[in-house]
């Protein structure tokens, strides 16, 4: 069968709909290599439909382009569709009226018996409708490790953060740098997230994310986290890198012993032509507590006074989930699917790894589905200023951290 010309549903009834093909602006801040490689899967099932995908990306973080995103909705310019992650970033416009309800789509697709975990669809759903797509599942929870870096160190291969650690005097003396870290406040603040995890533990991080309870976040357990960031503040001392993939690319060329980041730096490697296993290793949970988070991307569709808008709308939101579009994106972004009934026989090892622990049920929501957007922008003014000043002791920085959770939303 060819999915691009399905009669399923939801598809049918808003091609019915349409009067003639439609363009429609998708923004998103996938810019990349593999980043713009997995997108590029999305536009062209979408134009095989006859539609055109109209692509707006928006060079920089999801930090950069979520404040231009919510500016243009709000100020009367909507996108026709746009990227956001799970959670709690579009809350606000859904109050307000702005975005489009898609609880029809969701229901002729049957996306609750399809979409794992349902948290997913969750933070799609309030007051008992459905307003995004979500595409896929991407975890913060990994370290990624250089073969290479390693090899000239005369080094083995570490196998959880301890070993890390201790493989850092290693790593200086040849030259490396033994952890890569962008600059930017998302990255130091995602990495703190995935050491919290590993160290202190699941049931601590949700205590602290989940419930807001601040006297975990002034304990003991973040107190090791604290200790945990201060040590890899100084392995990162000259990683002179902005973005996220520059620091990947430090790894990839055996410049850097390893970053932590998030399973979307697959998709750099694989550009790259390694081969996971063999050319870098991925470590989930940092070797410590092998657990996935479960955020990543939905798309939003702003309201718009068209009704074959609306319907094109409609149809992109429902093959985002369809099957074969949800492999081919998700083999190239790194990232896992949203439905568990996708073959991915092709799937390297580092993904496989991934898709053993969502199916064990090892799992955690991601910071962005349970911490507010002001919440999680004090969190990271926090870290930028922990990791850009080593004075910054990680007693005072834990104390000014549990302040912030006394007071979270």
């Amino acid at each position: 069968m060819n999915f691009y010309k399905s009669t399923t549903a939801a598809v049918a009834v808003c091609a019915a709909g349409a009067v003639s093909a439609a363009d429609l602006e998708v923004t998103h801040w996938w810019t990349s290599g593999g980043e713009a490689a997995a997108v590029s899967e999305f536009a062209k099932a979408f134009n095989a439909t006859g539609n055109n995908w109209v692509d707006g990306a928006i060079a920089g973080s999801g930090g950069t382009a979520r404040p231009i995103i919510v500016s243009r909705i709000i100020g009367g310019d909507p996108m026709h569709a746009t990227q956001l992650n799970h959670g709690r970033q579009a809350e606000e416009l859904i109050e307000a009226g702005l975005m489009l309800d898609l609880t029809d789509v969701a229901e002729a697709e049957g996306w609750k018996d399809i979409v794992n975990p349902t948290s997913l669809l969750d933070s799609c759903t309030v007051d008992g409708k459905i307003y995004c797509a979500p595409v896929n599942i991407h975890s913060w929870q990994w370290i990624w490790l250089s073969h290479q870096a390693f090899a000239d160190a005369g080094a083995d291969v570490p196998s959880n953060w301890d070993e890390f650690v201790a493989s850092a005097p290693a790593l200086e003396a040849a030259g490396k740098i033994p952890l890569a870290m962008g600059q930017q406040a998302w990255q130091s603040s995602g990495a703190f997230g995935v050491m919290t995890v590993a160290i202190a533990g699941q049931d601590a991080w949700l205590a602290v994310n989940a419930d807001k309870n601040a006297e975990v976040a002034a304990g003991a357990e973040y107190a090791k986290v604290f200790e945990a960031a201060a040590t890899a503040r100084a392995m990162a001392a000259n990683s002179n890198v902005q973005d996220w993939n520059q620091a990947t690319n430090l790894v990839i060329t055996g410049k850097a012993g390893a970053q932590i980041m998030g399973d979307w730096a697959q998709g750099e490697f694989q550009v790259a032509n390694q081969v996971a296993g063999e050319d870098y290793t991925c470590l989930p949970g940092l070797g410590v507590n092998e657990v996935i988070s479960t955020g990543g991307d939905a798309f939003y569709f702003p309201k718009q006074d068209d009704p074959a808008i609306e319907a094109a709308q409609k149809e992109l939101a429902a093959l985002l989930l369809s099957p074969e579009v949800q492999v081919n994106f998700n083999l190239k972004k790194g990232s896992l699917p949203v439905r568990g009934d996708v073959d991915l026989a092709t799937a390297n090892d580092c993904m496989k790894k991934g898709l053993a622990i969502l199916a064990s049920g090892n799992i955690l929501p991601d910071g962005n589905q349970t911490l507010s957007p002001d919440t999680a922008g004090q969190i990271e003014d926090l870290m930028v200023e922990f990791w850009n000043d080593p004075s910054y002791s990680a007693a005072d920085a834990q104390a000014k951290y549990a302040e912030i959770i006394a007071e979270a939303d």
